[in-house]
């Protein structure tokens, strides 16, 4: 196979802390990586890097794991633009709005929601993003959500099962009804197209007991469990989640102190979505005290039409340094190496020997720009697979 040697970076993350500084990033300055194939194959000095078949020379550039993007909802149609203006001329967010997407996605073909999937998939690997997860969740019929589904699978092999993200309108007067439809014969039609089953267990969509049904139905078809938890106000979701092993709480904005504590003896990641919180000026999930109690976090940009229409983990990253309590180096880790763990891989999100060579050089010196120089288009290259892709 052919090898590739990216020389002369000016700091490479690899989140592996024995490969450089013993600092959670594992930073190398004056740095090179070796690629061979799809793989990262050797990290360390630029002097002292290997011969190879090719070259690049990053100029005195930082370089870092692609961004792993563990939570979104791109299989929509339409968008919410006046829900968008009236909520920021006024009116609170609630999980209702999202039956005004069911509606535009349920009338779409399907050529049009791989198109609109294609076209955010794009946006995002522009801004660093080589792994995403996405979900279904807009058809909430057995036939719109498995559709939906297998239109995902086109693009990612993170696919997320979200039948139960809001009662479908269809079900208005018997949710119960509908908990049974998703644990049977949507279930059923879903579970192939697969690796994940999600639920909002929130005020508005599902209480406890049915996420529970609903998580329970999902693990027992061979899915995973992940969970929209403690977004709009304290519940049941987090504790949930810890219960049934889920991979990741997703949210986490309105904890109590067994919340906490929970996340933190527990293999499930918190996910943090500060798109969210920015798209609906709701305050802000407190990273701070995860992070200080031991729980892992992820950072991901929860993209969807209604509540946080951002494709950008760097965005994510300066929000979660602004107003989150993360330092730089925290949020660069959660948005490679946390969103791996939310996905329970250990081949992305890192920049070690036997990891994907999944990579973006900065046109900055540093991580640190990410956060410093907000909004700025910082990232000049991005690699996937050993393979620059933009």
């Amino acid at each position: 196979m052919t090898t590739t040697a990216i020389t002369h970076i000016s700091a490479l993350v690899t989140n592996d802390p024995s490969l450089g500084d013993e600092s959670p990033l594992g930073l190398i300055r004056d740095a090179a990586v070796v690629i061979e194939g799809d793989r990262v194959v050797w990290t360390g000095a630029s002097s002292k890097a290997p011969a190879t078949d090719n070259a690049v020379d990053a100029g005195g550039r930082a370089v870092l794991p692609g961004f792993v993007d563990s939570h979104s909802h791109l299989v929509f149609a339409g968008d919410r633009t006046q829900e968008f203006n009236a909520r920021m001329s006024g009116r609170p967010y609630s999980a209702g709005g999202i039956r005004t997407t069911v509606a535009a996605t349920r009338a779409a073909t399907d050529e049009q929601l791989s198109a609109n999937v294609a076209r955010y998939l794009a946006e995002a690997l522009r801004q660093g993003t080589t792994t995403f997860e996405t979900k279904s969740g807009y058809g909430l019929t057995v036939e719109d959500e498995a559709r939906a589904l297998r239109v995902a699978a086109r693009h990612t092999d993170e696919v997320t099962f979200l039948g139960a993200h809001i009662v479908s309108p269809d079900y208005a007067d018997d949710p119960a009804g509908y908990v049974d439809l998703v644990t049977g014969p949507m279930l059923d039609a879903c579970a192939p197209y697969a690796r994940w089953i999600d639920v909002f267990c929130e005020r508005g969509a599902f209480d406890g007991d049915q996420a529970r049904a609903v998580l329970t139905a999902g693990r027992a078809r061979g899915l995973h469990p992940r969970v929209h938890a403690n977004q709009l106000g304290h519940g049941p979701g987090v504790q949930l989640a810890v219960e049934l092993d889920a991979a990741s709480a997703d949210h986490c904005t309105h904890l109590t102190d067994a919340d906490v504590d929970a996340l933190a003896q527990s293999d499930t990641v918190a996910t943090l979505l500060p798109g969210a919180e920015f798209s609906t000026r709701a305050a802000w999930p407190d990273a701070r005290r995860l992070l200080d109690a031991g729980a892992t976090v992820a950072l991901s940009t929860d993209c969807n039409p209604g509540s946080s229409f951002t494709s950008s983990l760097p965005f994510c990253i300066a929000l979660a340094v602004r107003d989150m309590g993360m330092t730089p180096d925290e949020a660069l880790w959660s948005a490679t190496a946390g969103g791996a763990a939310a996905l329970r891989r250990d081949d992305i999100g890192r920049l070690a020997p036997g990891a994907r060579a999944d990579l973006v050089i900065l046109d900055a010196p540093s991580h640190v720009h990410l956060a410093y120089r907000p909004g700025v288009p910082l990232v000049q290259e991005v690699w996937r697979a050993g393979a620059r892709v933009a």
